[in-house]
């Protein structure tokens, strides 16, 4: 499948997802517009809840007044008395209606009778008081009633009316209310996402330069702490790319350097005896053959160290007895030794020491730490070997040495490509800048360990710690 174009793969990611402003915007108004919404439908309930409240309070306190003024001296007298209140009230919207002991409830509108006989007019007995409200034909009607005799009263009636007028002011008050917090939330959306945006997009344009290879940008710690945080993060990974490359030069400089060395000799010898005035050809061979031998080692572990990441990355793991591998290592590295004068010594346990692990890179990792143990021991010093087993399941093995050991703040980074090297370079000697580095990636590889730390010869000592039962990562 053909690849997209990464600079229309960023455009059309970017139509897609939308900037964060927009989006804020959108959230934003989004969530007014259901905030003004909901409160609208609560207080369009409140609202109607308190104006039938106050109708029927106003009502009941109508009713109260026409009670204690009806003359109770007879029934004409009352009726003549409700009949003109009757007449007061109706241009209110009230109709009254009046119950008597003979002629039960006066002819007037049915609706308004029938929710004053619902209500329970025709039972009301003297001074008592009826509140309620009642549904005829799907319209809810206040119904006062109060008795004022024997078997005789009136009932005040009035259909609730939040009706058009009311409901269109209600929905029109909400309308506006959603207006303006749809306004308010739409701007105060735009006014975060642009504060938000802001330090995103600079950090962002900081990232694309850095991608470029620029390494001098930093971006602008502002904002939110979390959006602070994202541009802190950026500004300490250029930071950390800016001493990785470095530390990259310095190796490759290192590398280079330890590569002019032995090409010279062979160029050198190599041109004499082309030109026929090598005086010994035995010993320029020999040299030639020396220092090729150095370029193909220093060629192998440079491969070995890209590969060591890698998932072809080969490991042959078996059951191996690490005293005799560590007693066939001994062998070579006493007589290197003794040609240097340097005692060496060698710590065996009277026991086996079995784990599973692969003996070809644990001897390619003794080499290593042997061969640069042995450069910086001085005659008369001592280069030590031991194996142990500190604990259930665990073997250690250590080379250690007499010579002048690292700083105490070089054992941390005794590991990293190069950082010895670049330290140590003209003041002891030192090699590749990459056999320590490939030794501990190949430990790791088998799922050990390897540290370093001050040793008892007054030197450095290297610990190799292995599982007997190795979890290991090779491929």
């Amino acid at each position: 499948m053909a690849s997209v174009p990464h600079d229309l793969r960023s455009a059309g990611d970017e139509v897609g997802r939308g900037s964060l402003a927009t989006r804020i915007v959108v959230a934003c108004v989004a969530v007014a517009g259901i905030a003004v919404l909901v409160a609208g439908v609560v207080m369009a309930g409140l609202a109607r809840r308190s104006a039938q409240n106050v109708l029927q309070d106003s009502l009941s306190a109508q009713a109260d007044v026409i009670a204690s003024q009806v003359d109770e001296r007879g029934a004409g007298s009352r009726t003549v008395g409700l009949g003109r209140v009757a007449q007061v009230v109706r241009g209110q919207g009230i109709v009254v209606v009046i119950l008597l002991p003979r002629s039960r409830i006066q002819p007037t509108d049915q609706r308004s009778i029938q929710a004053a006989t619902t209500a329970g007019l025709n039972d009301i007995g003297s001074t008592q008081r009826i509140s309620a409200t009642v549904s005829v034909d799907g319209t809810d009607y206040l119904v006062e009633a109060r008795g004022i005799g024997e078997s005789s009263g009136f009932a005040l009636v009035e259909p609730v009316r939040l009706a058009a007028d009311t409901q269109r002011i209600l929905i029109r008050n909400i309308l506006f209310a959603l207006g303006a917090g749809l306004l308010v939330a739409a701007l105060a959306g735009a006014l975060l996402g642009r504060l938000l945006g802001r330090p995103l997009r600079r950090t962002a344009d900081v990232a694309a330069a850095m991608r470029q290879g620029r390494r001098d940008l930093r971006a602008p710690v502002e904002g939110p702490a979390e959006v602070a945080e994202v541009a802190q993060a950026v500004n300490e990974l250029s930071i950390a790319l800016q001493h990785s490359e470095e530390r990259q030069r310095e190796f490759l400089l290192s590398v280079s350097h330890e590569l002019r060395t032995p090409l010279t000799a062979v160029h050198g010898f190599a041109e004499s005896l082309a030109d026929g005035v090598a005086t010994d050809p035995r010993h320029a061979g020999q040299v030639i053959q020396q220092e090729s031998q150095r370029l193909e080692r220093l060629v192998s572990d440079l491969l070995d160290l890209a590969r060591i990441g890698a998932d072809q990355f080969q490991l042959d793991l078996a059951q191996v007895d690490l005293r005799e591998t560590l007693s066939a290592c001994a062998e070579v590295w006493r007589v290197r030794c003794e040609r240097q004068g340097v005692h060496f010594r060698l710590d065996l346990p009277p026991m086996p020491a079995v784990a599973t692990t692969d003996p070809r890179r644990i001897r390619q990792v003794l080499d290593g730490l042997a061969e640069n143990a042995l450069r910086v021991t001085p005659p008369g010093a001592q280069l030590t070997m031991s194996l142990t087993q500190p604990g259930p399941g665990v073997v250690a093995i250590q080379v250690r040495d007499g010579g002048p050991g690292l700083a105490p703040e070089d054992y941390a980074v005794a590991f990293e490509r190069g950082v010895l090297n670049q330290k140590y370079r003209g003041r002891r000697p030192v090699g590749s800048g990459i056999g320590l580095a490939l030794a501990h990636g190949l430990i790791t590889r088998l799922g050990g360990t390897l540290t370093a730390a001050p040793a008892p010869e007054r030197g450095a000592a290297f610990t190799i710690h292995i599982p007997t039962d190795a979890k290991h990562t090779g491929g």
